[in-house]
């Protein structure tokens, strides 16, 4: 996985062909997330979507792009470190995506929001592709790819299919929960030096990212 903390803030731009389809309708929750507790190691968080929406339109927009990353005032208690994304030049086409290729071969963009407080950092990253099977083909292969590490017990998120496991790299400890949503592949981070990552804190993040991807695109 490639994560860039720390980077100094950026400015979005616009993004093109994004829509959600295999996720449903989450709840608009925006509860203060919390940590604490022991990491475990759990069962994961696999699931099958449910409540699929499909929405007929996409993302065109910096200003939609925006409505889908967490910000300042639905994540309090974090302290907002940077956001940005860019646009793939000459994306590859998924046809010439092999089953053993990077996860992200084929994607058209990308977007990530990164908070912290608790000694620890939030990172939201969303990735979108051109269509709803190159998504798909995506996500199985971080969830492959990801076989190798622990499993992370978050509980499953209502309308998506995903996936968390647990990942030391860096000398940071992370927390990795992996969602399918549409075209796009969304993940949220926690990553912390010597810290005991909650999977409560990342279910709750989850859900406040879902929603925001959702609405962001039924209003688009």
């Amino acid at each position: 996985m490639k994560h860039h903390i720390g980077r100094s803030a950026a400015v979005l731009v616009t993004l093109a062909a994004l829509a959600t389809g295999c996720g449903g309708a989450g709840s608009d929750t925006t509860t203060k997330p919390t940590t604490g507790g022991s990491a475990g190691t759990g069962s994961g968080s696999g699931g099958s979507a449910v409540g699929k929406a499909d929405f007929g339109t996409v993302f065109r927009t910096e200003e939609r792009f925006k409505q889908a990353l967490p910000d300042p005032a639905s994540m309090a208690g974090w302290t907002p470190r940077s956001a940005s994304a860019e646009i793939e030049e000459a994306p590859e086409p998924a046809a010439s995506c092999g089953a053993d290729a990077d996860w992200y071969c084929a994607r058209i963009a990308r977007g990530e929001a990164d908070y912290e407080a608790f000694g620890e950092e939030a990172q939201f990253d969303l990735t979108a592709f051109a269509d709803e099977k190159a998504a798909q083909d995506a996500y199985r292969k971080e969830k492959s790819w990801s076989a190798k590490y622990t499993k992370a017990g978050v509980a499953p998120v209502p309308g998506v299919e995903s996936h968390a496991y647990y990942r030391n790299a860096g000398g940071l400890d992370g927390l990795y929960l992996t969602l399918c949503l549409g075209t796009t592949v969304a993940q949220v981070t926690l990553e912390g030096e010597g810290s005991s990552l909650d999977p409560a804190t990342a279910h709750s993040l989850a859900q406040i990212f879902v929603p925001r991807i959702q609405k962001a695109a039924a209003a688009s």
